[in-house]
């Protein structure tokens, strides 16, 4: 006779394993886009903001398809097997096809769904790409990384109007006292001048930014975080191709470093932490998943101190500091309160 084992998971293993995965997605989110500020610093010197951008998404649409293919051939392979009840799946459980989450939303969307993430695609891996190139023409990584890095709080106040997400106290608490820090590392900026110009684009990138992430976090119920972002990506393909002949003509005479920055920027930074972001703001607040790019600048003060030799003052990494510890108090989550002794739990 055989035997169906009836041993299921702790309730609170499926949940603390996401709650894993989508700190280790948030984590390489920030690494990597903290990267992306020292390449382009690196890689500016030899390729126009324009014509990088083009460089950088049409990489970023190549790995994004890979992505996409091998994702789908999967969940086709899996959906082919037999059908029936796996081993050591409960009798009278629910299988995956009728889970609470519902279908997986691989398919491309339509309609209106389908235009508005044509224009986030247009405004995320395209607009904001070139004013972060070109901001970066004028400022050190760092100090632009901190200019960009205002965005959290748009995001923020953005969710709470139009998404219902409030104003938590601890998300506002957070976000101040990381909003000191970065403060404080713009008053020790390491370039020590001011350029009118750079810090216009900086903020410019910023509500690029708040605005593309509140619209994703709006359009995420309605399409897959993959299947966006690989969208996303082709229509910023898209729009960046007016600036082709200058990418050919300047990666002609480019080095092999420049090729292989940009290589990176199109891999990493855009088509696995662009994918990993997503999957972050399916599973969090959009205030909350951006107050934790705050993290970003202290990363890119440290990185572009050891690759560009762009020595940051002491009270930048004061900064930092103030910056990380504002994420720990906006994303940690509260502690629940323990029911007094003899307190009888509700049904």
């Amino acid at each position: 006779m055989t035997t169906i084992s009836t041993a299921a998971a702790p309730p609170g293993h499926a949940t603390s394993r996401a709650g894993r995965l989508t700190a280790a997605a948030m984590t390489a989110t920030v690494l990597l886009w903290a990267s992306a500020f020292v390449a382009i610093r690196a890689v500016g010197h030899d390729v126009d903001p324009g014509p990088l951008t083009l460089g950088r998404v049409v990489v970023g649409s190549a790995t994004l398809t890979v992505m996409l293919l091998v994702v789908r051939t999967r969940r086709r392979v899996r959906a082919a097997r037999p059908t029936g009840t796996p081993t050591g799946t409960p009798v009278g459980a629910p299988s995956a096809a009728a889970s609470p989450a519902g279908p997986r939303r691989s398919a491309v969307p339509r309609g209106r769904v389908l235009a508005l993430v044509l224009v986030w695609g247009v405004a995320w891996f395209g607009a904001y790409n070139l004013t972060l190139n070109a901001a970066e023409q004028h400022l050190d990584a760092g100090t632009t990384a901190l200019l960009v890095n205002i965005a959290p709080m748009l995001v923020a106040v953005l969710a709470g109007l139009l998404l219902g997400e409030g104003f938590p106290r601890r998300l506002l608490v957070g976000i101040a006292v990381a909003f000191a820090g970065v403060v404080v590392i713009a008053a020790a900026t390491s370039s020590g001048r001011f350029d009118a110009v750079g810090v216009v684009l900086g903020l410019v990138s910023a509500v690029l930014y708040a605005g593309a992430a509140t619209l994703q976090k709006r359009l995420l119920p309605h399409v897959d975080a993959l299947t966006m972002t690989w969208l996303g990506c082709l229509a910023g393909t898209v729009a960046s191709l007016p600036f082709l002949p200058g990418l050919v003509d300047q990666l002609s005479v480019a080095s092999s470093a420049t090729v292989l920055g940009i290589v990176y920027l199109g891999v990493f930074p855009t088509a696995i932490a662009f994918s990993t972001w997503g999957y972050v703001l399916t599973r969090a607040s959009a205030g909350r998943t951006a107050a934790t790019t705050y993290a970003v600048p202290a990363v890119v003060v440290l990185l572009s101190w050891t690759l560009l030799a762009e020595v940051p003052a002491p009270a930048a990494l004061l900064g930092g500091v103030l910056a990380l510890a504002g994420v720990a108090v906006a994303t940690l989550p509260p502690r629940r309160r323990r029911p007094p002794a003899g307190a009888v739990p509700s049904a």
